[in-house]
This record gives structure tokens, sequence and C-alpha cells, in this order.
């Protein structure tokens, strides 16, 4: 393998320590440092000191540290890095990340040579202040030192990039960290496991479950509850019931947020017998119920419109012990107000006042959409003042609730002045509220009361976002004024079940359009089958496109696209849809770019490059032009057969088509050349890319991080 440069390699890929001055090698002691944290210290931290056998302290406050610091720096022979650790690590338990690492700085000044503890340390405040760049391009310099990171380097990055959502670069970190040979405790399974679910990876966090079990980790409770509450905020109950009984046939035992996550889960499928039933069965297990477990069934009940029986549970709660809080209220007064009982839900609120407990802005948002509902406009404009006065802020729901009163009672200028006072100082307006406004505007141009098209219009917007539930009782508005919701919004609602993947409450919808006399259209099924897709549930979108194949509507280049994409290449089932794509060009489809590029991902992740290089041919003589996604998806497939010579001919001619590279195309031609050993072409392509103003992504870094480590020494100097 060729020789990189490393400096450029650190500069341009990792950019390691381009904001810390490099470290100098000196080796001092103190044994007096230990002494004088003691006695600035309040109490014994619970932690020791990794690898030192002494405990950590903490502060009174962090001016205390500040006036030990300054004494360490000063003294004459400096103390070691491991005393400064120490004296660090206090401070990162106060929270006061940005003075350790103005800290480290002063401490490189001083010629103390930084250890791997040191760096995971600052690698840990930059991921605290949100600088996860910082704290990943603090890995480049480690590595550029010769500081081998350990398990705890990896893992503070990998818990860094979870809490931001970037998912895919903590489980490039983690296979980094594996293939490396350090060996995942639990606390990094269970990070990647709470990162995996937080984003809605249900599938994979499954997979990650059973590979913890397969490397010999036995999964806590803990982390059991994390893929429970995610299966069940997923509508996935059935699995998350059968990993229940999983969990119980194990010895584990479960615990309250397990019995919580499952019976929110069939509160929220109306099943509320199961519910009882576990609820039943926590008591018998001594597990008492607590705040939360009564939230859940006050939610349950009030969604049912049973009032008087949660107001009971609130009564049960208090014998019990458990006072309730702000949530709890806040369910009451929601409820109330939707059933028109505002004087009520005021009344609620008096009382959460009087016990001590401030009304947020969920309470105001609540109480405003009652008065709103009840075209009090007057009174809700006044309590929409209120809470500005009580420093508590309007949010966007509030304002789109506002707009929305507004407009229903035509009152076109104050909605549009409300609509004008977010967009100039926030926060800022979101589908709903958009939606809103231009219904508002059409209103006023043409002088009309709201139609199927307004009432669709706020349907759609509102499933776009997330709030079915809204658009439900949009639809029940609209019957209620005598306008049937068309196929324009059931298809709306269909879509928002859909993108939760709800699609047990699509395929009831689904239904109901037959029984209600409405016909269904060819975005109905495109809608549903893409659901199903998304889905994992092939079964039932294949049989829906056979029915509209055998008596209409007739299946639309999205139908066959979405089969194609999300249905048969992403599960192997490449013969089918090489069938499926036939067939588009039997029925004389004009077929553009995308099927033919869906097709082609599928048969390279396959393994079939001499199909799909066939197929990347054929462009050309059915008049098309690969655009720049298609190029990357075969430079890749080559990549990985080890064609690389072959994928960089296709890179070069990339031009001959219009079709100028972009910074995706770069990496992968750059990941290709590293994973093919072509590491002295790799290094020209990235002079190349960043010249002309791209970077390397996380997966180009990684590469190159790998190369260097398992390089010679004389590359890291």
């Amino acid at each position: 393998m060729g020789k990189l440069p490393p400096p450029f390699i650190l500069r341009s890929v990792v950019n390691g320590g381009s904001h810390l001055s490099n470290c100098h090698s000196f080796s001092s002691s103190s044994n007096t440092i230990a002494t004088h944290i003691e006695a600035l210290s309040k109490k014994p931290m619970s932690m020791p000191v990794r690898g030192k056998g002494k405990r950590d302290h903490r502060f009174d406050n962090v001016d205390d540290a500040l006036i030990l610091f300054n004494k360490m720096i000063e003294k004459y022979p400096k103390p070691s890095i491991v005393e400064f650790n120490k004296l660090l690590g206090a401070i990162v338990r106060m929270k006061h990340y940005a003075i350790v690492v103005s800290m480290y700085r002063r401490i490189e000044l001083l010629g103390v040579s930084h250890d791997v503890y040191s760096l995971s340390i600052l690698i840990n405040c930059f991921c605290q202040l949100g600088r996860i760049d910082f704290g990943f391009s603090l890995l480049g310099k480690m590595l550029k030192l010769g500081v081998e990171p350990d398990v705890v380097t990896f893992s503070t990055l990998i818990n860094g990039f979870c809490n931001q959502d970037k998912i895919f670069e903590a489980v490039s970190i983690f296979d980094e960290m594996t293939e490396r040979g350090y060996q995942p405790n639990l606390i990094v399974y269970s990070t990647m496991l709470k990162g995996l679910c937080k984003t809605g990876n249900t599938c994979r966090a499954v997979r990650f479950l059973r590979l913890m079990e397969s490397r010999g980790f036995e999964p806590d409770i803990v982390a059991y509850n994390t893929i429970l509450d995610c299966l069940c905020k997923n509508g996935l109950l059935k699995e998350a019931l059968d990993l229940f009984s999983e969990v119980k046939d194990k010895g584990i035992r479960p615990d309250i947020f397990t019995y919580n996550c499952l019976i929110h889960g069939m509160c929220n499928f109306g099943q509320q017998e199961e519910a009882t039933t576990l609820l039943n069965e926590m008591v018998d297990n001594n597990i008492s119920l607590d705040i939360v477990t009564y939230n859940i069934l006050i939610d349950a009940l009030c969604k049912e419109g049973t009032i008087s029986k949660a107001v009971e549970i609130v009564d049960t709660m208090r014998k019990q012990g458990i006072e309730p809080n702000v949530a709890t209220y806040n369910k009451l007064v929601d409820a109330h107000c939707k059933e028109g009982m505002v004087s009520e839900a005021e009344d609620i609120v008096d009382a959460m006042i009087k016990r001590g407990i401030e009304p947020n802005v969920v309470t105001h948002n609540a109480l405003i959409n009652g008065h709103c509902l009840q075209n009090e406009m007057d009174k809700a404009g006044r309590l929409f003042n209120l809470m500005i006065e009580k420093g508590c802020a309007p949010n966007i729901v509030t304002y789109s609730t506002m707009i929305n009163g507004y407009y229903k009672a035509k009152r076109l200028d104050e909605a549009m002045e409300l609509f004008h006072e977010i967009s100039q100082k926030g926060p800022i307006p979101n589908t709903v509220t958009y939606s809103t406004v231009e219904t508002v505007d059409t209103m006023r141009k043409q002088g009309i009361e709201p139609n199927v098209v307004t009432y669709s219009t706020l349907v759609d917007a509102h499933c776009k976002e997330g709030m079915v539930s809204e658009a439900e009782d949009i639809v029940v508005a609209m019957i209620k004024r005598g306008i049937e919701p068309n196929v324009v919004t059931l298809n709306a609602l269909i879509n928002g079940h859909c993108l939760q993947n709800k699609m047990d409450k699509a395929r009831r919808l689904f239904n109901l359009m037959i029984e209600k006399g409405c016909a269904r259209d060819i975005v109905t099924y495109n809608t549903m089958i893409n659901g199903y897709c998304k889905g994992k549930r092939l079964d039932e979108a294949m049989e829906l496109f056979h029915e509209i194949s055998r008596k209409g509507p007739i299946p639309d280049t999205v139908t066959y696209n979405t089969l194609m994409q999300d249905g048969l290449c992403k599960t192997g089932h490449i013969e089918e849809a090489l069938e499926l794509f036939q067939a588009m060009r039997n029925r004389g489809l004009g077929l553009d770019i995308v099927p033919y590029t869906i097709l082609i991902d599928g048969l390279c992740k396959a393994g079939h490059i001499e199909v799909a290089k066939e197929l990347f041919h054929q462009l050309s003589d059915n008049g098309l032009k690969p655009d720049v996604y298609a190029y990357c998806i075969m430079i890749n497939g080559l990549c990985k057969e080890g064609l690389p010579d072959e994928a960089y001919r296709l890179f070069g001619r990339m031009g001959d088509n219009d079709c100028l590279p972009n910074s995706c195309c770069y990496n992968v031609m750059i990941r290709g050349f590293l994973c093919n050993s072509y590491a002295s072409k790799a290094t020209q392509l990235l002079t190349e890319m960043v010249g002309k103003g791209f970077s390397a992504d996380i997966f180009t870094v990684t590469l190159f991080m790998d190369l260097i480590v398992h390089s010679n020494k004389s590359i890291l100097l």
C-alpha cells in the first residue's frame, strides 16, 4: 500500500487539531496536587479516576477549581497530565465544558503531553457543547500523535453522534471500533440501541439487539425497554408483545418502564382490555403504578370521551399518594376544551395553580384552542397576550391555532397580522401555518366559505407534519358542516397513517372508502403500496399491485418505481424486479432515468455487476443520459467488485455526458481506491476534490484514518 503524506491527510480529511496547538512531550509529576484537590473538595465522586485507583472529587463551585488550576500551572516541575486529568474531570462533572476546553489549550502551552484519557475528556467536552465535528477531528489528532484511542474514546464519539441523530456516523464509528479489535461494553451497545431507536431505525435496532446477544452480551431490561418503546411508538405492537414474552422467558424482570411502554401502545390501538390485563399483571408483580402510568390511562380515557372516568383516575392517584403533574392537568384541560367545556377547563387550570403547578405552553395552547373552537376569539386573544405577560413564550402551535381561529371567524386581518409577526420574529411558520394562511388569502379574494378543497389542503398539511389526530378532527368538522370528504381528503389521511407506519389504520380507511362509495384512484393505491413496502410488508404490497393490474386503476410509473425500489430491490428480489421493469416496457410507459437507476443499484448491490453494466450502457441507446446519481451507483458497484480502474475510467468520462462529478462522486471514487489498496491514487483524487471545494465525508475519513494507523510509523510523524 502506498504511503500517504500525513500533513495533508490530517489537514484536508481529519482536520485533526486545527483548533488546538501541537502537544509537546514533557514528563513531570507532583505528589502534592491530590492533597490540594482533597482540601478543596466537597464530597468524593462516585466514579474512580481511570487506571489510578484514586478517587476524583467535586468542588463547591468552579471558582475553587480555577484557583487550584492556577496553582498547578505555576508549579515547577509541572504536574503530570494524570494530575490535570483529575482536576479537569471534576470540572466536567460540574458541566463547565467550555472552561475545560480553554484549560486544555493552556496545558498544551505548558508543554505537558496529553494521554488517551485527557484527549477523551476533551472529545467528551466538544460533544457536550454540540461540536461533534471538533470531537471527531480530535480523534484524527490522536492518531497523528500516535495516541491509540480506547473504548471510552470511541463510545464518547458514538454517544455524541447519537445525541445529534447522526446515526450513520455512529454506526461507522462502532464498526471502526470493532474492526480495531476493541470490545464494546454494555454502555456502548445501549447507546447504539438508543440512537437507532431515536432515529426510527426499528428493524436495525432489533438486529443490533440480536448482535449483542450473539457476541455474548446479555441485554439488560434497559436495553429491552429501549426496543419495546420504539416498537410500540411505531405501531408494531405484536412484535413488542413477542419481545416482552421473550424477556420474561429469559427470567428478566420487567420494570415500570416496560409496562408503561406496552400499556401506552395498547391504549393507542384501542386495546383497553389487554391494557387492563397488563395493569393487573403489574400489581401481581408488586410493581406500583407511577405518574406516567396514570397519565397514560387518563389520556386514553380522555380520547375515548369518558372524561368523568379520567377525573376518577385522578382521585385514585391522590389516594395512592401520587400528585398529578402538569402533564396530567394538560390532558384534562385539553379533553374538556375539545368537548366544549371551556369553563370547566379554566377551573382545572385554577386548581393546578393553587397546588403550585404553573401552566406551561401546552396548557395555554389547549385553552386557546378551546376558545377558538367556541368562536370566542376575543377571549383567545386575551389569553394569548396573558401568556406572553407571564413569560410563557407562544410556540408555532399557539400561532397556528390563533391564525386558524381568526380565519374561521372571518377575521382575516388579524390572522394575517399574526402570520406576519411570526414571519418576522419567529417561531418559523410550519406547513400547517402556511396552508392556513394560503387558505385565508383564497377566501379573501373569492369571498367564499371553505369547501372540500380547503379542508383537504388542511388535512394534507397536518398529516405531513405528523399531526394525524388533528387532521382527523378536521375531517370530522367538515362532515359536521355537511361537506363530504372526497378521494383527495382520504388519500391525505391514508398517507398520514402510512408516514407513521400505522398500516393497519391506513388499511381500515382504505377499505372504508369503498363502503362510503368513494372510488380509490391510483394515488390511493400508490400510497398504500409505498407504505407496505416501507413497512417491509411486501406480500400485501404485491397483492394490491395485482389487484389494480387486473381491474384498475392502471399502474403508473410511480407504482412500478415504488415496488422496484422499496419493495423488491431492497429485499433482494432482483429477478422479480427485472420482470417488473420489463412489464413497464411492455406497457409502453415512458421510462426516464429513475427506473433504470433503481434497477442498476439493485443489481450492483446483489453482485450482478455485468448485468448492471449492460443496463447502464442501454441508457444512451434509449435516448437517456446518466445523471450524477446513476454514475455514483455504477462507480460504487464497480469498485466493490474489485474493478477500480474501470470505475475511474467511467468517472473520467462523466463530462462527456455534461455531468460533472459532485462531492458524492468524489467520495465514492476515493473510497473505491482505498478499499482496493490504491492509496496513492486516492490521495491524488482527494487533492483534486479539495481543490474543487468539496470535502471528505465521514466514511472516507474513517478509511483514511484506518490507513494511517495501519501504516508504518513514519506516516504518523
